[in-house]
């Protein structure tokens, strides 16, 4: 009986080591990249982050074009079925990277200086109530380069990152600055809003560091997959 349940305790510790580390990336089109929840991402940040976390880690795509974290911005991520389907993915790690499309007049102006920091916290407390209790980073948007879509880069700077350090200070969660990190690198985002490949491999490449502690020397972009079917765009 004692030689049968310490088999079974082997067992079951060699069944919760098996299991992949799973990475939720909450966000909006800068994560979704291209198409839209559930994504073939091939491209996107978190599908190059796959590649580089190898064997043991299931990285997966919750990004969601034109979403804001406000609650009650015109586009909020709360009530999409990605956010649903991330919280349902019971991750390790999860890293939020919002804010974005909050700059809008149309979110901002009526709500952000006194809501955005609150739905902020709101969101982290959501997903530390997981079993899964999952270590969080919280991410500063990269700068806006450009105008478009009513973005406005005054705000993100300004307004939204002081309130996500803010954040992220209050909640003890891990901070990732990509405003800093991008902020010569305009070229890499070929609306002045969204990346280009080569700019999901540098997001990729930050986020990879931050989570191991590792360095990658080089990367190098494969190249895009282009897919006709309609029923997927």
């Amino acid at each position: 009986m004692k030689k049968k349940l310490v088999f079974l305790l082997v067992s079951a510790i060699t069944f919760l080591q098996a299991q992949d580390i799973k990475i939720a990336c909450v966000g909006n089109s800068i994560t979704v990249y291209h198409g839209t929840y559930p994504t073939l991402d091939v491209n996107s940040y978190p599908a190059q982050l796959r590649i580089l976390m190898g064997d043991g880690y299931d990285v997966q795509n919750f990004g969601v074009s034109g979403r804001t974290l406000l609650k009650n911005g015109d586009y909020p991520i709360w009530e999409e079925d990605a956010f649903t389907g991330a919280l349902g993915f019971n991750p390790d790690i999860v890293t939020i990277m919002l804010g974005t499309n909050d700059s809008k007049p149309q979110n901002w102006d009526p709500y952000g200086e006194s809501e955005f920091y609150t739905d902020y916290v709101a969101m982290i407390d959501t997903f530390r109530t997981l079993v899964s209790g999952p270590q969080i980073y919280t991410c500063i948007p990269p700068p806006a380069f450009s105008g478009e879509y009513s973005i406005r880069d005054s705000v993100i700077f300004n307004s939204i990152v002081p309130k996500i350090q803010q954040a992220a200070g209050d909640m003890e969660t891990e901070l990732i600055d990509f405003y800093t990190f991008f902020s010569d690198k305009g070229y890499m985002f070929y609306d002045g809003i969204h990346p280009t490949y080569e700019g999901n491999w540098e997001f990729a490449k930050e986020f990879y560091e931050e989570i191991t502690g590792n360095t990658v020397k080089k990367i190098k972009p494969i190249l895009d997959l282009i897919i006709i079917d309609s029923r997927l765009w």
